[in-house]
Parts: C-alpha cells; structure tokens; sequence
C-alpha cells in the first residue's frame, strides 16, 4: 500500500465518520425538537389544569352548610308527600 493509498482510505475513514457524526447529530435536533413540543404541549395542558382546580378551596366552604341543605331537603320532602297524600289512590 502506498502513502498516497494509506491517504485516500484514512480521508474515506473520515468521511464516513464525519457522515456518520452528521446523522446521529441530526437525529438529535429532531429528539430534542419533539421534546420541545411536547414541552409545549404540556405546559398550555397545565395551565387549563390549574384554571380548572383554582376554585377547589371554595369547596371548604360547602361543608358547613351541607347540615342545612340536608334539613332543607328533609322538609322539602314532608312538603312533596303531604301534596301526593291520597293521590292516584283509589
């Protein structure tokens, strides 16, 4: 093999690495790209999230007045049987 042979096979080498250097970085511009978007994605997601459960603490403030909403059912309830008392009956 001659210096000048010794020379085009170390410049092929080279090419095929750099080619081969040049898609995997490629590939990586393309992973991280997709990572971005769905970043994106993700973040847009959690902000309608937090819009939907901004008001959860509200919820504490329900749990006194359930007592009172059950007795007002209660006597909602008397007033409807005492209206259907004897209706449809024979």
């Amino acid at each position: 093999m001659s210096d000048h042979d010794a020379w085009v096979l170390a410049l092929v080498i080279g090419l095929v690495a750099a080619l081969i250097v040049a898609a995997l970085l490629l590939m990586l511009i393309r992973a991280v790209r997709d990572i971005e978007r769905s970043v994106d994605g993700l973040l847009e997601v959690a902000g309608q999230v937090g819009a939907n459960t901004s008001h959860i603490p509200r919820l504490e403030a329900t749990a006194p007045v359930l007592a009172e909403i059950v007795d007002e059912a209660v006597v909602q309830d008397g007033y409807m049987n005492a209206l259907t008392d004897g209706y449809g009956g024979a």
